[in-house]
């Protein structure tokens, strides 16, 4: 029997030598142009963050903590600066994040790089991610906007769409959906009758909107932010008279949408990154009432601070150097697959020697380099209101 109690102690002795405070970053635009994005993002991943820490699973017992940071999704110099704060005052293990594709690369390069800090950015879609040097640091549970672009095309043309004008906000993200997608539309045969970058933070966007007008096009597209240019184009466009129907890339295709504009937008479209319905459903089923799990990118908030997790589980270890490359591994085949709500399940077999293919809320399935495949979420306007039309 004392031997037994010796055995025993020692073995609480080596978990408790094993268990550590493991902090998460979440660096996200808390303020700036994609605010009613993130105020479902933010909740998204820190709700993955306390299913593994209630669990009790990782590490040996390790508790988890989740420190935000405020990235404003334009503001390079601000997000680098939140970035070295969260690293080196705050001591995190992994960044969920950046959200926006200029300030996500600028934090790549400038932060995360020098510092050997893994990401996973639940939003970052611009193609240039694709090929810029990582160290294999980087990962997006969002598809590239390469393909959002194939989609948009294909749901334009697919609506009767033979031309369009087209407005992006002049950032990396915008400029880098709009060099994708008039290629993927012309390459079905449509028209883009004139494309151009909008400023974000302007009180008026008459002039654009009038340019637009006189280029003509069925319909107005719109690569932007809700809360920014975006939004302004379309009251602009509204109180004109100039459009009456609009099409949204993934940033602006939001329920804030029908909220602002009600029936004024009736019979617009758009498309955003989404799980499949099976898995939307089930995600909303486990938010239940904390956030509107619906949002664009809040699913892929859940899974990419649960992917820095479990990667971390299956290297047994929370030094970015070590489970880097145990993030592919954790998503994809083979392994048990694992769903959202189930962290718990995917901690316990992954300590016990186990494999596991991430499913999580998006249903992700990450290809090289650290992207993810995605399907997308067609949506409609109708009646003032914002409604599912198919996936694709």
């Amino acid at each position: 029997m004392k031997k037994l109690l010796l055995a025993s102690a020692a073995t609480l002795l080596a978990t408790q030598a094993l268990a550590e405070d493991v902090k998460i970053g979440v660096l996200l635009g808390f303020t700036g142009p994609i605010e009613s994005l993130v105020t479902a993002m933010g909740p998204a991943a820190h709700l993955a963050i306390k299913e593994v820490n209630d669990s009790g699973l990782l590490l040996g017992g390790s508790t988890v903590s989740a420190v935000n940071g405020d990235t404003t999704c334009v503001d390079s110099a601000a997000a680098t600066a939140a970035a070295e704060r969260l690293i080196t005052a705050d001591g995190i293990n992994g960044i969920v994040g950046g959200d926006c594709s200029g300030v996500t690369g600028a934090i790549l390069q400038n932060v995360a790089r020098p510092n050997g800090m893994v990401m996973i950015s639940p939003s970052a879609t611009s193609p240039g991610l694709t090929s810029m040097e990582d160290d294999g640091l980087f990962f997006r549970t969002a598809p590239s906007d390469a393909r959002q672009s194939e989609v948009m095309a294909g749901i334009l043309k697919e609506r009767g769409y033979d031309s369009v004008a087209l407005t992006y906000s002049n950032t990396d993200y915008g400029k880098g959906i709009a060099e994708s997608f008039i290629a993927a539309y012309e390459a079905l045969g449509g028209t883009v009758t004139l494309d151009t970058a909008h400023e974000d933070g302007k009180a008026d966007y008459t002039a654009e909107v009038g340019a637009l007008a006189a280029a003509g096009g069925d319909v107005l597209v719109i690569a932007g932010f809700p809360d920014q240019g975006g939004g302004g184009v379309v009251r602009a466009a509204l109180d004109l008279g100039a459009f009456d129907r609009f099409h949204f890339a993934d940033g602006m295709s939001t329920k804030k949408m029908s909220d602002d504009f009600g029936a004024d937008i009736d019979g617009s479209s758009g498309q955003h990154p989404s799980p499949p319905e099976e898995l939307a459903t089930a995600f909303v089923d486990l938010v239940g009432d904390g956030f509107d799990a619906a949002t664009p990118f809040a699913p892929e908030s859940y899974d990419a601070a649960a992917l820095l997790l479990l990667a971390m589980q299956s290297a047994g270890s929370s030094d970015p150097a070590d489970y880097k490359d145990h993030v592919f591994s954790v998503a994809n085949a083979p392994g048990e697959k694992i769903g959202a709500g189930e962290l718990a399940k995917g901690l316990k077999i992954l300590a016990d020697g186990g494999e596991i293919d991430y499913v999580g809320a998006a249903g992700i399935e990450l290809i090289g380099p650290g992207e993810a495949k995605g399907t997308y979420r067609e949506v409609g306007y109708d009646d003032g209101d914002y409604v599912t039309v198919k996936y694709h």
